[in-house]
Order: C-alpha cells, then structure tokens, then sequence
C-alpha cells in the first residue's frame, strides 16, 4: 500500500505547499496542537518563514475507547462537544464529567511542561495558522479555534494534511478558512494516511519550539505597530 505521507514531516511538507501565499508575511503565526500536530507545524513555519508555537488542546476519549473523541477542551476554559458521538454511544453526563476532570489535569501539567516560562504570544491582529496531523471529528481543532478567538486574531486557519469530509464541513464553519492536502471519502482513521505514525515524543515538541522561539511572534507584531 502507498501511503499518502511518509511522517509527519513529510505530511507538513506536503502541507504548506497549499499555504505558500502566507509565506514571509509578518502577520502570520503558526501554532501546532501538541503533541502529533507540532512537528508537521514545524515544517509549516519553516517553509512559511514563520514564528512557531504551541497551543495546548486535550481530546475527551470515549471510555474504554480513548482514541476515540467525543469532544475536547482547550486552554481559556473552552469545552467541545460531539452530542452525536455521547448520544449514539450512550455516555452519561456523570462519566463525560470525569473524563473532563482528568483532561483538565493533563492540560495543566502540559502547558507548564511546554511553555515553561516562555509568555503566550501576542495574537492580537495576527493570522493564526492553527495545524494538527490529522482531523478525523474536529473537535480538537474546533476548540482551539473557540479558544483562540478570545485573543482576537484577524484570522484563524485550519490546518492539517488529512481531514475527513465531516470534519472539513464543520471546520469550516468557524474557523475563516481551512487547508488539508486530503479529503477523503469515506474516512477511517488518521494513521491509515502515514507510514510511519508514531507518537510523538514531549523531547520532540521542546525541540521544535525552541528551534523557533515565540518571541519573534511579539517582534513582528511590535514592528507592524
């Protein structure tokens, strides 16, 4: 079987060559969903020649099917929710709850782990390019872009190199334009689109958040102002 993208790498790669008008623009910030999203980020701002940074979003799993989304949650307290996926499946409220407590936790911890004691960018103005590895529901991408808005960005792109139909449809309905290199019909999993999908590691995302340092997002604002 040929597979549409060796790694993550690659996929970015592939990826930004449906975003090269944005390229050299000093208005453009690129921010990958840890952990799989960053280092197809990565090769974004790379071929973009722009500032790269995280923005932190956890997945709700379905219990006892974890990889499984039936929502998300992202920093600034924004929850998303697949009332299609907890109807069909059953889920009470009780154990969507608790799986929103253990998420919560997680994306505490995470957001120290990666930002340490680097500021948020400032997104003010700013056209977001918001990038994971793959969107199989959106919800994911769709808190991120719920999130981010309360920062006030010109505006928020939504990028990955694979999105299933459903998930481009529902994308694009708030954020202000999404990008993928696929959108297949019908769609399984994420995985079946690379060779090599294996996770990515927290040493990984430091080392491609520190190749492109958040601060030069705060320069090139501050020079447009």
């Amino acid at each position: 079987m040929a597979f549409p993208f060796f790694n993550r790498q690659d996929a970015g790669r592939q990826l930004a060559d449906r975003l090269l008008n944005l390229a050299g623009r000093s208005d453009v910030v690129v921010l990958g969903l840890p952990r799989g999203g960053v280092p197809v980020a990565a090769e974004v701002a790379e071929a973009l020649k722009a500032p790269l940074d995280v923005f932190l979003v956890r997945k709700l799993g379905v219990p006892g099917h974890e990889e499984f989304a039936m929502g998300a949650i992202a920093s600034g307290g924004v929850r998303v929710l697949n009332p299609g996926v907890i109807q069909a499946l059953n889920i009470s409220r009780e154990a969507v709850e608790a799986v929103t407590r253990a998420e919560q936790q997680r994306l505490a911890l995470g957001d120290r782990e990666y930002r340490m004691d680097r500021p948020f960018p400032v997104l003010k103005g700013m056209t977001v390019l918001l990038v994971d590895d793959g969107a199989a529901t959106g919800s994911t991408l769709l808190a991120a872009i719920h999130a981010l808005r309360q920062h006030q960005p010109a505006a928020i792109i939504a990028a990955a190199p694979v999105m299933s139909e459903s998930a481009w449809h529902a994308l694009g309905q708030v954020a202000d334009r999404c990008a993928a290199v696929h959108v297949p019909e019908p769609f399984r999993a994420v995985g079946e689109w690379y060779h090599n999908f294996e996770q990515t590691s927290d040493e990984e995302v430091r080392a491609a958040l520190q190749q492109r340092a958040s601060g030069d997002v705060e320069k090139r604002y501050a020079a447009r102002n």
